[in-house]
């Protein structure tokens, strides 16, 4: 099986910066799209970027200019460089794989992290 494991949440202020990072761990052959997500209470999770094996990027509107997202494939990892960080940003942030392949030729689709609470707050 795969694990997703996150770091780097905590509290800043606003106008602050925090780098998240995302490791995938296990007999991993290749990793897909991956992507970071955060859901505020009360309100649906949302995608906030997602890159691809290729290096292409997208963004929510709501982040677009002040977060970036970037992969590393030898080491399996996904980060989110957030600056300008606002109080609106505040949410759990997850990691996540649409799809990868394991070394046994069999695929493993919509995995998670267990999350990591970012809250920006004065």
């Amino acid at each position: 099986q795969v694990l997703l494991v996150e770091s780097g949440g905590g509290l800043v202020q606003p106008g602050g910066s925090l780098r998240l990072s995302c490791t995938a761990s296990g007999s991993i052959f290749s990793i897909g799209a991956m992507a970071w997500y955060r859901q505020a209470p009360g309100k649906q999770r949302e995608l906030v970027a997602r890159v691809t094996g290729s290096g292409s990027t997208i963004y929510a509107d709501s982040v677009e200019g002040r977060f970036t997202i970037s992969r590393d494939n030898a080491e399996g990892a996904v980060y989110l460089q957030m600056n300008s960080l606002k109080p609106e940003d505040t949410a759990v942030y997850y990691c996540n794989v649409d799809r990868l392949r394991l070394v046994d030729g069999s695929y493993e689709y919509n995995s998670w992290g267990q999350g990591t609470q970012v809250t920006v707050s004065s």
